[in-house]
């Protein structure tokens, strides 16, 4: 499998997207756009690319902004879920594709989600990985959430540096205990970088660890899940996933019945985890088998 970066233009910022690509095998005139989780990047979606590359599909997954190569937002500004759609939105227009499958995991199915609701025409089929959003927060933590967000972004404006690769490893381990340290560990390289003055730190922007000032709201959620005309393969990773409570009650809210596949070994970072499994249901569901 052959794997490249490009820089395309967003909206207003150049984004790095990871290029995956089997280049012995018939091109099947599918696009397949690959949308990360938080705190993950594009280049993370390797090991799930090596399975699903053979069918022959173009295989494009973007840094959000403010993730792994792409431009930071600058001049006081913040990121919000409408610029991750936006940006998706202009990538979309200059990518090549007979047919658009668009695959989003956790934070990326929101985004997704969003994109597939407003852009319906665009969407040919829909793949979330426990992409369904956090559980409602209703609107009396807004002011709560806005207060946190005051103090928050004045602290995380700097970098914060890693010792070396192994205290990034240390920190992976933390948040995804049940993950192989083998794996982590590759993730680790991938998720940091060298910066100008020599110190290794997380590639992602700092600001990304204050709290959103926006409560999330399922309904919200529900309005353009509704407006899903594709469709929809929504894949878990069992019980030690990431699942809100109301998660079917959102699913079913899709004019059509989505299929649900369940990884049930496979946890919330189901790309990592179960890579190849993912790709064959992915695969399946677009319906050209690898």
């Amino acid at each position: 499998m052959q794997n490249w970066t490009e820089r395309l233009k967003g909206n207003g910022l150049e984004l790095a997207v990871h290029r995956f690509a089997d280049e012995s095998v018939e091109p099947s005139g599918t696009t397949v756009l690959l949308l990360h989780g938080f705190m993950d990047s594009g280049c993370t979606w390797d090991l799930l690319a090596a399975g699903l590359a053979p069918c022959g599909h173009a295989l494009y997954a973007p840094d959000f902004r403010g993730f792994g190569g792409s431009d930071r937002v600058s001049g006081g500004g913040y990121y919000h879920f409408p610029d991750y759609v936006a940006d998706i939105a202009a990538l979309v227009e200059q990518i090549p594709s007979d047919e658009l499958v668009v695959v989003g995991h956790s934070m990326g199915g929101t985004v997704a989600t969003l994109y597939a609701g407003a852009r319906p025409e665009r969407v040919a089929k829909l793949v979330l990985m426990e992409g369904t959003g956090p559980p409602d927060m209703g609107s009396k933590v807004a002011v709560i959430r806005m207060r946190r967000w005051l103090t928050d972004v004045l602290k995380t404006r700097s970098p914060q540096p890693l010792g070396s690769l192994d205290d990034a490893l240390t920190r992976l381990a933390l948040f995804h205990p049940r993950i192989d340290e083998a794996i982590l560990a590759t993730r680790a390289r991938l998720l940091s970088r060298t910066e100008s003055d020599g110190a290794l730190a997380w590639t992602f922007d700092p600001l990304h660890r204050s709290t959103s000032p926006s409560a999330f709201k399922a309904a919200e959620l529900n309005a353009f899940l509704a407006e899903i005309s594709c469709p929809v393969l929504f894949i878990g990773g069992g019980p030690t996933g990431w699942h809100p409570p109301d998660e079917q009650d959102r699913l079913d809210t899709l004019p059509a019945p989505a299929q649900r596949i369940e990884l049930n070994e496979a946890g919330h970072m189901m790309h990592w985890t179960e890579p190849l499994a993912c790709a064959r249901a992915i695969a399946d569901f677009i319906g050209q088998p690898g």
